[in-house]
């Protein structure tokens, strides 16, 4: 007997989604910042064992969308919530019950099996703190499973495993068992360019960002990538690549590294920065950047 279904993990902004994703696939699938948007695209990470085969998906933070791009990131999480075998719904320590209300009241009505995620535990005083939140969250989503953990200490992770293997369909995989993610590798690198500029610029910097690779070519035990950093304004073309060009060189070397690691070969990176103005806004645009978007 094998068993296979997609597991999706939803919820609030910064409550560590994917955090939780990367330590379930035990790879760096995910970007994690501290910064709320990091995560903009539906990312797919795939677990395999001799009987079973789980496929999450880490999903943007439900948010009230502002301009076209933010209604992308909206309908996939929104999307996760129709197609899903087992979800989890990701809360914190800290967050408050009724933030995004609506969507909650949504995932309430899924019709498959849910968790509630208690995640960063580890900020709480005592265990009596603790079960006061389980209550509470219990009265709201009555039919869920409230498991706490703490995802970045990987505090309650196996236990988590354990208990969505017992509920996945009887199914054979969905993906080839060596397969690690759906995305392709030039999907990677532009994902981890855009966590070093998340890292290293502050204010609208980070999110009027995207990254597109332009060259990948693979010469043996060596990677050779062009990547086009996106902005809105010429200010922000200057604010990205520094004085003396000192900005864009830190946020190469820094990518350039974790690359490496990633694949696992010699990367040599080159950056360059264009302006698309409005980008966040246009459709075109955003769908030759591999946004979904509903037509208006």
């Amino acid at each position: 007997m094998h068993k296979a279904g997609f597991v999706n993990i939803v919820g609030n902004p910064n409550v560590g989604k994917s955090t939780l994703m990367n330590a379930l696939v035990g790879e760096r699938i995910s970007i994690i910042t501290s910064k709320s948007q990091t995560t903009r695209h539906r990312i797919m990470g795939i677990v395999n064992g001799e009987d079973f085969q789980i496929v999450y998906s880490d999903t943007p933070g439900v948010l009230k969308p502002n301009y076209r791009l933010q209604e992308s990131m909206l309908d996939a999480s929104k999307s996760a919530l129709t197609d899903a075998d087992v979800l989890l719904y990701v809360t914190d320590t800290v967050e408050t019950f009724d933030k995004n209300a609506d969507f909650l009241e949504k995932a309430k009505h899924v019709g498959v099996p849910i968790f509630l995620i208690i995640n960063k535990i580890d900020l709480l005083k005592s265990q009596d703190d603790l079960e006061l939140l389980c209550e509470k969250w219990r009265a709201i989503l009555p039919e869920a499973r409230i498991v706490p953990i703490c995802a970045r200490e990987k505090f309650g992770i196996e236990q988590l495993l354990t208990q969505i293997k017992e509920l996945l369909p009887e199914s054979p995989p969905y993906f080839d068992k060596d397969a690690l993610t759906d995305r392709p590798a030039r999907f990677f690198v532009t994902e981890i360019i855009r966590e070093k500029i998340l890292m290293s610029y502050e204010k609208e910097i980070p999110y009027s960002v995207e990254v597109v690779v332009e060259r990948f070519k693979e010469e043996g035990k060596v990677i050779r990538i062009n990547a086009l950093i996106i902005v809105e304004r010429d200010s922000q073309k200057g604010i990205i690549i520094g004085k003396g060009g000192a900005m864009l060189k830190k946020v190469g070397s820094a990518a350039r590294q974790d690359i490496e690691a990633f694949f696992e070969k010699k990367v040599f990176l080159e950056l360059f920065v264009k302006v698309e103005k409005d980008w966040r806004n246009r459709d075109k645009q955003l769908k030759q950047f591999g946004y979904q978007l509903d037509s208006k």
